[in-house]
C-alpha cells in the first residue's frame, strides 16, 4: 500500500492557486480505482503539512518508502514535472515540514512545475497563492496528466 500526499492549503480561498497543484494532482487521482493507494489532502496549512502525514504514516503502518508527496516547485518551468527521491525541500515549506515531522528524506516527492515562462518572479511568497491564469491553464493539465501517469504506473495500472 502507498500513501500519496498532496499539498496545499484548505479552503475556498486557495483552492485554485499555484501552491494548490498537489492537491489538483489528488483531484484527479481520486476519480480513479487504486485500491493500493490511500489519498491524503492535508487539512493544515501547507507549513505544517508535516504532523498530518505523520499521523496518517503511523495510522496505516507505513514505511517512508511507501510514501509518494505531490506538490508544487517554483524552480521548475509550468507544465514540467520532476520526480526526486531522498532530496532536500529545496525551500518549500511544506516539504521541510514533512522532512522535520518524519525525521527522513527517504520519500518520493512528484514536483509539479509551476514557473512561468517569464521567470522567477520577486515576491515567490505572493506568488504561488494566486490562482493560475487562464492561458497557464493548459500547461498545468499537461503536469497533472504526467504526474497521473507515474502515479498509475508506480501502483502498478499503466
Amino acid at each position: 500500500m502507498y500513501l500519496i500526499v498532496g499539498l496545499g492549503n484548505p479552503g475556498k480561498k486557495y483552492e485554485k492557486t499555484r501552491h494548490n497543484a498537489g492537491f489538483m494532482v489528488l483531484d484527479e487521482l481520486e476519480k480513479k480505482e487504486l485500491p493500493e493507494a490511500r489519498l491524503l489532502k492535508p487539512d493544515t496549512f501547507m507549513n505544517d503539512s508535516g504532523s498530518a502525514v505523520l499521523k496518517a504514516t503511523k495510522n496505516y503502518k507505513l514505511p517512508t518508502k511507501n510514501l509518494v508527496v505531490v506538490h508544487d516547485d517554483i524552480d521548475i518551468p509550468l507544465g514540467k514535472i520532476k520526480v526526486s527521491k531522498g532530496s532536500g525541500s529545496a525551500g518549500h515549506k511544506g516539504v521541510e515540514s514533512i522532512i522535520q515531522a518524519l525525521g527522513t528524506k527517504d520519500f518520493t516527492r512528484i514536483r509539479i512545475g509551476i514557473l512561468p515562462p517569464e521567470g522567477k518572479p520577486a515576491d515567490v511568497e505572493n506568488f504561488v497563492l494566486k490562482p493560475f491564469k487562464k492561458e497557464e491553464l493548459p500547461l498545468l493539465t499537461t503536469a497533472i496528466t504526467s504526474a497521473l501517469s507515474i502515479l498509475e504506473s508506480k501502483l502498478g495500472r499503466a
